[in-house]
């Protein structure tokens, strides 16, 4: 059964993608927030364009930063979020 997972939207990644949020079945064969980020690649143009420089993003799974390699297990949220500055 696949996992059920919701993809939460932040800064100007919430306002190019046209919503807050969204819920997915996780295919089985992404392990990894890169290759979930591959997969939605697949599924909509609007995702092709988000995720084409990962450098420009960060993610956060059940609130806890983690990198592209991180497993997502059974985690039950991705954050998608610009790198915070400050000054």
């Amino acid at each position: 059964m696949a996992n059920q997972l919701s993809i939460v939207y932040f800064s100007w990644v919430r306002e190019r993608i046209g919503r807050d949020q969204d819920t997915i079945n996780c295919p089985e064969n992404a392990e990894t927030i890169g290759q979930l980020l591959d997969y939605l690649k697949t599924k909509d143009t609007v995702y092709q364009d988000l995720f084409a420089d990962l450098k420009k993003l960060r993610f956060a799974l059940d609130q806890d930063f983690v990198g592209l390699e991180a497993p997502l297990g059974s985690a039950k949220e991705l954050a998608i979020f610009p790198p915070v500055t400050g000054g």
